[in-house]
């Protein structure tokens, strides 16, 4: 199985243009420090990819990734990119569809039936791409795998972590734990399993058993500890009520990750937290506890 990280970092991105945070500053003296928001992309054989999410970096993402420009042979607007899999409604993992548009032969969306149904009549991103391609929509249903088609035999399968949905997506749509999910990407001829969960509000036992099945899980990172959102003066919650699992503490993730027998890596980091500089003391507990943070274009080969 191969993937590209694409991007690394919560909404708003590194830096965020509305912040002078320490972080947002270091970014933006270090070029080599900024981070694109979190998405994956996934060989799905052949010349086939999907992308996990669809960010607005979208464009810089694929053209930032020769394996997923355009050919540029007879046909030049043949495309590699296959289709997107969405594993919530959030503003920063589906506003990128919209520059899709191009598509000459449509796109492929798969998702959970709530999210769907939000970016469909919350977001009207159908109606918005009608006029320009086709949009075909497959529903994740957990336990049921889905098929990437490309021949590479990777399945991919929602496990339920939330009902935790976007603001514009209040009051609608029904109180399930499938508007946030994990997606679990098996390849059948190796049975190498991948899970990949960019927001991580609650660790259900559902959850704890696909990440001790997988080989590698690559998890929200969104905020260092519970109070670093009311540390930063943006929020008057925590990590945890703003529905995120933090990196450390009693309630953070680090203790789980550590006893995981794959590898470990942490994404979608928010502009606050402190493993936007990487020269932070944070990293040194992170290789303590045998855990990575995933790195802008880093290449997963398992």
């Amino acid at each position: 199985m191969l993937l590209q990280v694409l991007g690394t970092a919560a909404g708003g991105g590194l830096p965020q243009w509305n912040c002078a945070c320490p972080v947002c500053t270091g970014a933006r003296a270090h070029p080599e420090r900024r981070r694109r928001h979190a998405a994956l992309a996934v060989h799905a054989g052949e010349d086939r990819w999907y992308l996990v999410n669809a960010t607005p970096d979208i464009g810089d993402q694929i053209e930032s990734t020769p394996a997923l420009r355009p050919s540029t042979g007879p046909d030049a607007r043949r495309t590699p990119l296959a289709g997107v899999v969405l594993t919530d409604a959030e503003l920063d993992h589906t506003l990128g569809l919209a520059r899709l548009r191009e598509a000459r032969d449509g796109v492929e969306l798969l998702a959970t039936a709530p999210v769907r149904d939000a970016v469909r009549e919350g977001l009207r991103l159908d109606a918005l791409l009608e006029p320009y391609t086709r949009v075909r929509w497959r529903e994740m249903i957990p336990g049921q795998g889905l098929p990437l088609s490309g021949g590479s035999g990777i399945r991919a399968a929602a496990v339920p972590i939330s009902a935790k949905r976007p603001r514009y997506a209040a009051g609608t749509g029904p109180e399930v734990d499938t508007w946030s999910v994990g997606l679990r990407l098996t390849e059948s001829a190796t049975g190498r399993t991948v899970l990949y969960a960019p927001s991580l509000a609650v660790w259900s036992a559902a959850f704890d058993a696909a990440a001790h099945d997988a080989d590698c899980v690559i998890v929200d990172g969104t905020f260092w500890d519970d109070d670093e959102p009311v540390r930063a003066g943006f929020s008057a919650r925590t990590a945890t009520a703003m529905g995120h699992r933090p990196i450390a503490g009693p309630t953070g993730t680090a203790h789980r990750l550590t006893r995981l027998p794959g590898r470990v890596l942490y994404t979608h980091l928010n502009n606050t937290n402190p493993l936007g500089d990487p020269h932070a003391e944070e990293y040194k507990l992170l290789a303590e506890w045998g855990i990575e943070v995933a790195a802008e274009g880093m290449v997963i080969e398992l």
